[in-house]
């Protein structure tokens, strides 16, 4: 049975990766999104909510996770964290079976994958391409956020496989260093290489 080419998407915080998901799919190009399936899962009424509660009471409630509690639960607390993952990721694993055999005649799916390198996953897709931008422009649009200080962009990075690492391994860059209508025309060309 044939199925899609699966394209892995990674990048580091704040390479526009979030906006470049977005490209392919007003180009009609399914994307599995699994930060977004995680955030379903263990939201209000998710259905991880019961095995994150068994694993670390507490930390759940009406309106799903209680992020800071979780976080404080597994946060520099390897064992914890495994715990952690290992409800997470079968979960995970299993929507994105479903996903495919729901785009399964599509020519082309987009699996976003944030950490797709650092916890694995980049021998379940075929190829793979990397957002990315100059570290200024990096830095600049993760210090514009919400609450981010340089010493919390600093622990994120120290987590995060480093950007030219990225480009080596991936397949294609995506340059969104650029304006977005270049950055558009780069993910179009890649969908036409790529075949829909």
């Amino acid at each position: 049975m044939s199925r899609p080419l699966i394209l892995g998407l990674t990048g580091s915080i704040g390479m526009g990766k979030s906006t470049v998901a977005a490209m392919f799919a007003a180009l009609g190009v399914p994307v599995f999104d699994a930060d977004g399936e995680v955030r379903a899962m263990q939201g209000p009424g998710g259905t991880l909510l019961g095995a994150i509660e068994a694993a670390f009471p507490g930390t759940t409630g009406a309106a799903g996770v209680a992020r800071a509690k979780l976080g404080q639960a597994v946060f520099a607390d390897p064992a914890a964290l495994a715990r952690l993952e290992a409800i997470v990721h079968p979960a995970v694993r299993a929507r994105r079976e479903e996903f495919l055999i729901e785009h399964g005649s599509a020519g082309i799916v987009v699996f976003d994958i944030p950490l797709l390198f650092e916890k694995g996953g980049a021998e379940e897709v075929d190829q793979i391409a990397v957002v990315s931008a100059p570290p200024e422009i990096q830095r600049q649009r993760v210090l514009a956020r919400p609450g981010m200080t340089p010493q919390r962009f600093a622990d994120i990075l120290a987590l995060q496989l480093p950007d030219a690492e990225k480009r080596a391994r991936a397949d294609m860059v995506i340059d969104t260093g650029t304006s977005l209508a270049e950055t558009e025309r780069q993910v179009a060309a890649l969908v036409d290489k790529l075949g829909r």
